[in-house]
């Protein structure tokens, strides 16, 4: 967000353009013709969506058989956390909180780092260096590398939970940018626009902390955000088919 409020949106590149298409389609692969027509949308020329792709498939982005591109197993990893932050599970909470306790020593930067993005994939926040907790509110599996590190506890805080939260999480700064957000893609003209408002809802619904309703602030934002994205994802599922139909 800038100093006049404006919520921050980054360019989108070829590659972001392609990245952000094939994330958001089920299945995710798609024609070379409907990538480069989604990328005319944007005033990006054909050969630069094409140098693009051809440079994803050697990163090990994307796959290609005979004209169609498609993510590679790593990325499908992406867009299944991408499609849990538009609708997470959640179970009836009980006040109960997971705790993970860090007990491998000597970890390399490699280790450290990997078991950070992966607390963040849970949803969990940092309380102390090696103390990571949360409600206990979500269903998802945990990857081996937190059970190869932590151990897990589960308990409850003695003082106010929801005091607890607003410490763990800049709640009030997150809503703030999510109300932002859903303003700019009500605003937003013209398809470009909105994919570009979309891409950064979409990445912001990927840090909602997903607490209980107790605990979070009063008219919290996060459910109308994704009832919003929810919203433009139809209309360029019905837009896609005009880009991706035969020459």
């Amino acid at each position: 967000m800038d100093d006049t409020g404006t919520p921050s949106l980054r360019p989108l590149t070829a590659r972001s353009i392609v990245l952000s298409t094939l994330l958001g389609h089920h299945p995710p692969q798609l024609p070379a013709r409907a990538l480069v027509r989604v990328g005319a949308l944007f005033g990006t020329a054909e050969g630069t969506i094409r140098v693009a792709l051809t440079r994803m498939v050697a990163a090990g982005d994307l796959e290609q058989h005979g004209g169609t591109y498609r993510l590679t197993e790593r990325l499908l990893a992406r867009q299944a956390r991408q499609d849990d932050s538009r609708a997470p599970r959640t179970r009836r909470w009980d006040g109960g909180w997971e705790i993970a306790v860090v007990t491998s020593d000597r970890r390399q930067a490699a280790e450290r780092a990997a078991l950070r993005q992966a607390m963040a994939t849970l949803r969990l926040a940092e309380l102390r260096e090696g103390t990571w907790m949360r409600p206990a509110n979500l269903i998802r599996p945990r990857p081996d590398v937190v059970a190869e590190q932590c151990r897990w506890f589960t308990g409850a805080p003695e003082a106010d939970p929801a005091g607890l939260a607003a410490r763990l999480w800049d709640l009030d700064g997150w809503a703030r940018q999510a109300r932002l957000l859903g303003t700019a893609l009500d605003d937003a003209e013209g398809p470009a626009q909105r994919f570009t408002v979309a891409a950064a809802a979409l990445r912001h619904l990927l840090a909602d902390s997903v607490l209980p309703a107790r605990l979070l602030p009063e008219d919290w934002p996060g459910g109308e955000l994704r009832r919003r994205y929810d919203a433009f994802e139809r209309e360029f599922r019905a837009l896609l088919p005009r880009y991706a139909g035969s020459d």
